[in-house]
Order: structure tokens, then sequence, then C-alpha cells
């Protein structure tokens, strides 16, 4: 399926296709496995348009992060496939026992920010699989600490489990205010937790173990509710962590069937298992823009999934291999 769609980006996606071809690929020479495919710099976004359709036919586009220059732009044909993917994914990954939560939303407003990925994503599934009481708290990039907690009172009240979906930097500001003032709660049993995004372009970084403890402390919960979720704006699938691991300190993220990591060396091939390397994407659902994507995060496969290491300045990217401890230990 990847290498279909490369074809069909190759053909429609110009700059795309003019990328491939400076590499030596032609419509006979076309790749026929998932790891052959081309990869795009994740900053590409930031330099062409990357649509099969040409941004005057695109009829949504997310904006990528403009943290370390000007932001570009992720255009899609039709969201419907986006939301498709979104959708799927949540339900097997935080909606497994099939619940209909409420959702307090820690993220962009989509009302506001409508070319939010994640705003959007998390406005797709308080809209079609909350209860029909959505908090949203970020306004005009301030957040509204008080319409949160007085929520989650009136959630503990009507015994309504929730769902609270937010960055960490968000939930950072969040505990902040609430263990200030002393306050806590003790969420509905079926609540849960969606983090999301770290510390980029942030001066006050909160490693996650404190993080997440700090989490459960204040609303309740187990640490096994706690879920992280790693996606990108320039994809349009996301990954999770995987239910085995989320009572432990090593997250292992697992990827629906149509997204595929790879880690690859310095040169740009595959590394084996257990191998720290930069992460490639490959996502079936980018089907408008570009279905490979390379990216400056590190990671390492394991039989179970990827575990994400982030960004390591100074990282040796060949032959540096990890045993378990290790992956536990910086994951």
């Amino acid at each position: 399926m990847a290498c279909d769609i490369f074809a069909h980006e190759f053909r429609w996606n110009e700059p795309y296709g003019a990328y491939a071809r400076s590499l030596g690929i032609t419509a006979d020479t076309l790749p026929q496995r998932h790891a052959d495919i081309p990869a795009v710099p994740a900053a590409a976004f930031k330099e062409a348009v990357l649509c099969t359709a040409g941004a005057e036919k695109a009829s949504t586009w997310f904006e990528t992060s403009g943290t370390t220059g000007a932001g570009g732009r992720h255009y899609l044909e039709s969201p419907q496939l986006y939301e498709a993917a979104l959708l799927a994914t949540f339900d097997r990954q935080m909606l497994a026992d099939g619940v209909r939560l409420r959702y307090l939303l820690l993220v962009p407003d989509a009302r506001e920010r409508p070319h939010s990925s994640l705003g959007f994503m998390m406005d797709r599934v308080a809209t079609l699989r909350g209860d029909g009481c959505t908090g949203r708290y970020l306004r005009d990039d301030m957040l509204d600490i008080e319409a949160f907690a007085a929520d989650c009172a009136r959630a503990v009240d009507a015994a309504a489990p929730v769902c609270i979906a937010t960055t960490a930097f968000a939930l950072v500001a969040v505990l902040d205010e609430l263990e200030r003032t002393a306050r806590r709660f003790v969420l509905p049993a079926g609540s849960r937790v969606m983090e999301t995004g770290g510390f980029k372009g942030r001066t006050r970084i909160v490693e996650r173990d404190e993080l997440y403890a700090r989490t459960a402390a204040c609303f309740g919960l187990t640490i096994s509710s706690i879920v992280a979720e790693y996606g990108m704006t320039e994809l349009s699938s996301q990954y999770y962590d995987s239910a085995a691991s989320r009572g432990g300190t090593a997250r292992v993220k697992t990827a629906p069937p149509w997204l595929r990591p790879l880690v690859v060396d310095t040169t740009g091939r595959a590394v084996a298992p257990g191998i720290v390397g930069a992460i490639r994407h490959i996502d079936c659902a980018n089907r408008s823009s570009v279905v490979a994507i390379e990216t400056e995060d590190l990671g390492a496969l394991t039989a179970d999934g990827l575990i994400l290491l982030g960004r390591e300045r100074g990282a040796e990217l060949r032959g540096c291999s990890l045993d378990a401890e290790d992956l536990a230990a910086r994951s």
C-alpha cells in the first residue's frame, strides 16, 4: 500500500516527485519495498507545498511548528481520511473499554485555532466519542485553570469519568496551580489522561516520571491510566503507549497497521532492532502529501514497538546498541 501511495504522490506531488527523481527514481524504477521509499525531512513542509492536489484545491491544512523558524503547512485534499485514521487509533488505544468519557481539553481550541492538528483531533474525538459535556480551557493562548478545576469537581459529583487531553507543558501549569492551592481530586473510575508533546522551546522541563507521579496524585489516578501520544503535524496518524508498557517506566510506542516506523542511520539505511537512530515514519494515511517522513527524533525498535528517545544533541546514530536496561533508563 505504501508503495502504491508513493507512486500516486510521485506523479501528482510535484516537489516530492522532483526530489525522488533527483535520487535516480523514475516511473519505471519505483520502490517495491516500503523501506526504499525516499523520505523527506519534516522541515521540508516549511519550504514547499507538498500536496498531491495543490494548495488551491486542498480543503484543509494544518500549521507545523514555528518554534525554530517560520512554520509550514500540511495540506489535505479532504479531512475524511485524517479523521478516520485518528478515530480508529484513538478507539483502539484510548477507548478499548468502549466507555463514553467527558473530555476536558488542555489543548488548542479548534474553534480558535482551526489549523492546529491537535485541536482538530481532540475536537473530533470529543464531539463523536464524548458525553456532550466537553470542556475547553485554552483561550487566546491562556489556560483557564479555574474553569478546568470547576469542571473536574462537577465530573466527580456526577460520577462521570473524564479524559484529560493535554500537552505536557499545559499539564505542568495546571499541576503547579492546583498544588499551590492544595487542591486534589479523585476522578471517577475509568478516568484517564492523554498527554502529548514535550517542552520544545520552553525554559522549564519536568521529567516524565515526575510529571506522571504528580498527575496521578493530583487526580487520584493510577500511573497506567496516563497514556502518552506521539504524533506530528506532518503525519496523519499517531502512536500511543502500548497497553503492556503503561505501568512501567519504559514506555513503548505502538502504531496502527497503516503506520510503520523505521529507524535509520546517518546514511538513511534501516538499522536492526536495539540500535539507536533517527526515526522515519511511513504513514499510509498521508495520501495527500508525503508518505515517508524523516525526523530528527531518536529511537530504537524493539519486538514490542518503538522506544522514543527524544532529540539528543551530539547523539551517535551508528553502532550505538542498547540493551533492554539501557532503553528503560533512557525512555
